[in-house]
């Protein structure tokens, strides 16, 4: 990207110019700037690159989207059944490690498929994840929207067996986030975040790119943090809602990404700047799903 200065009688004049290519084809986006160099350059900068990379990125999704949805829909019906089978146990496996749990990926998959209980594990770690598939099943075959009464009655499933005290509860008194330099909201300010949270959902989800969407219902929805425990469970559960609503297969988030996902979340939160998180988990799912694009 270049400053390109432009004279016309005799006043100069400023331009962002960045070539690049699209479709085999070079392209070049241009951004005014004015007649002196902005303060804020650098943050220009970005929003032209991001402006940019939103058309290629946006392509390839919609590229992921119907590729997937072909092969998916040209599966025979119990093929289509175990795609789904292993995706919620690596699903569960992945989103309960992230928070601690303890169960392997084999030791999920046993428990999930065959009822089969490991040996010498904490039974919170497996009540959790029989929890999580539950839940996860519930999600997959669900016909309302996404609202508080739905995203309640998961919470609660989740830990009606593990914690009942908490179990589709708001919470009432503050929390703290080990290791992060984010500080969740009080619970005084809670309700009134949740009703604008679903509010801003109702008026965006049909305005805002599906995956961009589920990006920001997971960090936004984790930032109010309104539960004791499982806000991540419940955001990523609530994002890959939003995917599979519109078309889109899942993103799984991986235990051994967790620190870059906890970082992107992180600076997303404490800088305030959305587009980091979501960025994040377009460049995440692009990755995960290459071979449809």
């Amino acid at each position: 990207m270049k400053l390109v200065k432009s004279t016309i009688k005799s006043k100069k004049y400023y331009y962002l110019e960045h070539s690049y290519r699209y479709n085999n084809k070079v392209k070049k986006a241009r951004k005014y700037l004015g007649s002196i160099i902005p303060d804020n350059l650098e943050e220009i900068k970005a929003g032209l690159m991001e402006f940019i990379n939103r058309k290629k990125w946006y392509d390839e999704l919609d590229r992921i989207k119907k590729n997937f949805s072909n092969e998916f829909k040209k599966l025979p019906k119990k093929a289509r059944e175990k795609y789904l089978e292993n995706f919620l146990i690596k699903f569960t496996y992945n989103t309960n490690r992230i928070e601690g749990s303890t169960l392997t990926l084999k030791e999920t998959a046993r428990l999930l498929e065959d009822g089969i209980t490991p040996r010498n594990k904490p039974i919170k770690d497996v009540k959790e994840a029989e929890a999580h598939k539950a839940v996860f099943e519930e999600l997959i075959k669900e016909k309302d929207d996404l609202s508080l009464k739905l995203v309640l009655e998961w919470h609660k499933k989740l830990f009606e067996n593990v914690d009942m005290e908490i179990a589709g509860r708001i919470r009432k008194h503050p929390v703290a986030i080990a290791g992060s330099k984010f500080e969740p909201p009080m619970s005084i300010e809670l309700n009134y975040l949740l009703r604008e949270f679903f509010q801003w959902y109702k008026n965006h989800k049909n305005k805002l790119h599906s995956v961009e969407l589920a990006a920001l219902v997971h960090l936004k929805f984790v930032t109010i943090h309104p539960f004791t425990d499982g806000n991540g469970r419940i955001s990523r559960l609530m994002m890959n809602f939003v995917m599979q609503r519109n078309g889109y297969p899942m993103p799984d988030i991986q235990y051994s990404n967790r620190n870059s996902y906890y970082n992107a979340l992180e600076r997303s939160q404490t800088k305030e700047k959305e587009r980091i998180f979501v960025q994040y988990l377009i460049k995440r799912y692009l990755k995960e799903y290459k071979k449809y694009t």
